[in-house]
């Protein structure tokens, strides 16, 4: 079976690298015989640097699904060229500050006190480039909670995610999820085991054969059972041997 994790609030917490009991429940459950994908709204260049070195060749999917990572290698899938001639006029006339990245380097205009931006290229392999010299653009994060602005964004070839009370925009191409970069990976919906905490989980908690939500997020009623952060331990280890190499189909 294949378990699919988010990172940020289901196994890494307050951006961190993973504990090592968090490494040890995964290594449970690769020892019985399943396969760990991460899926995170982060990019590839961000993601590689909160696991272990012996978890970095594992596939995974960056950016709510902008990115694919196999085989030591980053594919993407971008914006098109209307969505950002579009979001760069909507960051102009209202000032917003963003991160937008790229396939690897980024354009960083928000506060340098900010969560994401302490977690931003922690290993220092990136440029933070203007916006202009960015060939490729895959994801965008506006700083801000205007709704007027959430319905500008609606018009256009876009998905917007909201985090809990985060005061920001998280936008990825449209049709770009992280079920969309599974599958990029040959990873069909009811082909894995998912483990996620926010709104951008959601479409992982509909496609996977069985769900959990870490923690009180609304989303949790989309998924199979919901549990606390402080139980996110026993319950990988447990579903890990559940299924074993037999495939037992768990009852949602």
């Amino acid at each position: 079976m294949i378990f699919v994790f988010d990172l940020d609030g289901t196994i890494c917490f307050k951006g961190k690298p993973l504990t090592q009991e968090i490494c040890d429940a995964l290594n449970v459950c690769k020892q019985q015989g399943h396969e760990i994908v991460f899926a995170s709204a982060r990019p590839i260049r961000d993601l590689l640097p909160v696991l272990p070195e012996d978890f970095r060749h594992y596939r995974m999917v960056g950016g709510n699904g902008a990115f694919t990572y196999a085989d030591q290698e980053i594919k993407t899938r971008t914006f098109t060229a209307e969505a950002v001639n579009h979001i760069k006029q909507i960051i102009e006339t209202n000032q917003l500050t963003y991160l937008i990245d790229s396939d690897w380097d980024y354009s960083y205009t928000g506060d340098r006190h900010h969560p994401i931006f302490r977690n931003l290229d922690p290993e220092k392999r990136a440029v933070n480039k203007s916006l202009a010299q960015l060939s490729k653009i895959t994801k965008i994060v506006l700083f801000t909670r205007d709704q007027a602005i959430k319905q500008q964004l609606k018009k256009l070839s876009v998905q917007v995610y909201e985090h809990g009370d985060e005061e920001l925009m998280d936008i990825s191409p449209v049709g770009i999820h992280k079920v969309e970069g599974l599958r990029q990976l040959g990873i069909l919906p009811g082909e894995f085991i998912a483990f996620g905490n926010d709104q951008n989980d959601l479409e992982l908690f509909q496609n996977a054969k069985y769900s959990v939500c870490v923690g009180e997020h609304p989303i949790k009623e989309h998924a199979s059972t919901s549990i606390r952060i402080e139980d996110v331990l026993f319950k990988i280890k447990e579903i890990s041997e559940l299924y074993q190499q037999r495939g037992l189909i768990l009852e949602c």
